[in-house]
């Protein structure tokens, strides 16, 4: 599996640009940035150099772990999934093109969609030495506009993009999408009860153009979690002493919760359960909450079992449970 720490080459890009710039009033504007995020903002709020670098510093890691997690969960599904082409769309710094360009070692062409010229500047400038990305494109316009003309792509990627726009544009983004994947779209929210909801609409409307769930889900079926529990996943990453500085933060690791869906246009042949919360262990059992092809199920796997007891206690919060 690919490790959730960002690249060295990423990580020496962002050292590089923070050369002579002032990390307290960076940390500063990191905060406001988080702030208006929480508020219900955009990515508006970044208008110059300065905030790119900030939001990237803040954000880049935990988002970069975030869709690092959810490509594994794809990769262990679909372990043939070669994509040669990928768009990323809502691309900001390029997070995401960056996680699958690590993840997928077959990828031949980045294309990268974002309305933000201070992001996609910063992103650039951050690619420009990779021996994988210094050759991506990268269209500055909006995105569910730019949808309409980009060419498809084998992996579509999205990440912290559909929270940002109104639920009537997010069914007409989530359509065009679907139009440009010619295989497989994956979808990042932040783990919120709010971002699932997000999710969990996006994955019922494809599902009805003929979508298929690799990951996380088991099956096609509707969601068997009734409110208030939410389907979500949390990723652990080492803090940068970069990002621990702008972020005032003193643990040197952080746990980025996060909902997702990876949907394909192949339906799936490998159907697993998928572990929904950190498993209970004990010396006597493992308790684990799991999404089956049946629907929502509390596994008890009693220590006299004891090839599947061993196995169980390897289980993890968002693995596939294999039997």
């Amino acid at each position: 599996m690919t490790s959730p720490t960002l690249p060295l080459d990423l990580r020496a890009a962002l050292e590089a640009k923070l050369q002579g710039v002032s990390r307290e009033a960076i940390g500063r504007r990191a905060a406001l940035i988080s702030r208006t995020y929480r508020d219900g903002g955009n990515s508006a709020a970044i208008t110059c150099e300065s905030d790119a670098l900030a939001y990237a510093l803040a954000r880049m890691p935990a988002t970069y772990a975030a869709v690092i997690a959810s490509l594994n969960a794809l990769v262990e599904v679909r372990p043939d999934f070669s994509p040669k082409s990928l768009l990323d769309v809502g691309a900001g710094p390029g997070t995401a093109s960056w996680a699958a360009a690590e993840t997928f070692s077959s990828l031949q062409s980045f294309a990268l969609l974002d309305n933000n010229s201070a992001l996609r500047s910063l992103a650039l400038d951050l690619a420009r030495d990779s021996a994988r990305l210094s050759s991506i494109g990268y269209r500055q316009a909006d995105a569910s506009a730019a949808l309409e003309q980009a060419e498809p792509a084998e992996l579509v990627v999205a990440s912290y993009l559909i929270g940002e726009v109104g639920e009537r544009e997010r069914r007409a983004l989530a359509e065009r999408l679907w139009a440009r994947t010619s295989d497989t779209l994956v979808v990042i929210e932040p783990g919120t009860p709010a971002g699932y909801g997000k999710i969990i609409a996006l994955r019922e409307q494809l599902i009805s153009c003929g979508a298929h769930v690799a990951a996380p889900c088991p099956h096609d079926g509707k969601c068997p979690l009734d409110a208030p529990d939410w389907c979500h996943f949390a990723q652990r990453l080492p803090r940068l002493r970069a990002h621990m500085q702008i972020k005032g933060a003193e643990l040197p690791f952080e746990d980025e919760k996060f909902s997702y869906v990876a949907l394909t246009r192949i339906p799936s042949l490998r159907r697993f359960a998928r572990v929904l919360s950190p498993p209970l262990v004990s010396k006597v059992e493992v308790t684990a909450k799991l999404c089956t092809v049946e629907g929502l199920e509390i596994t008890k796997v009693p220590h006299r079992a004891k090839t599947a007891y061993t196995r169980a206690r390897r289980w993890r919060w968002g693995d596939m449970a294999s039997d």
